[in-house]
């Protein structure tokens, strides 16, 4: 259930870092009753940006086959990375 909290609480930081920390997800703060920020901890922040930028490079690569058609063969795909990477 995701954490929902008025902006007026973000006066008490250290009880809103404690939340982040202890429940990993988005607290998401409203103002006036609608969304406005999203709060989360530094460690559930980068895993979400990991996961996205994996994310995203699958999308590319879908989007590339799909404009091209062109299959590159793993093994050749690896030597060529590790020529390029490591010599």
């Amino acid at each position: 259930m995701p954490i929902i909290m008025p902006i007026r609480d973000l006066r008490d930081s250290s009880r809103v870092s404690e939340l982040a920390h202890k429940h990993q997800e988005p607290i998401y703060v409203t103002k006036n009753g609608y969304s406005d920020l999203v709060v989360m901890s530094a460690e559930y922040y980068e895993r979400f940006a990991r996961e996205n930028r994996i994310d995203q490079a699958i999308f590319e690569a879908e989007q590339e086959f799909a404009e091209s058609g062109e299959v590159i063969d793993a093994k050749v795909a690896f030597e060529e990375l590790e020529k390029k990477y490591f010599g």
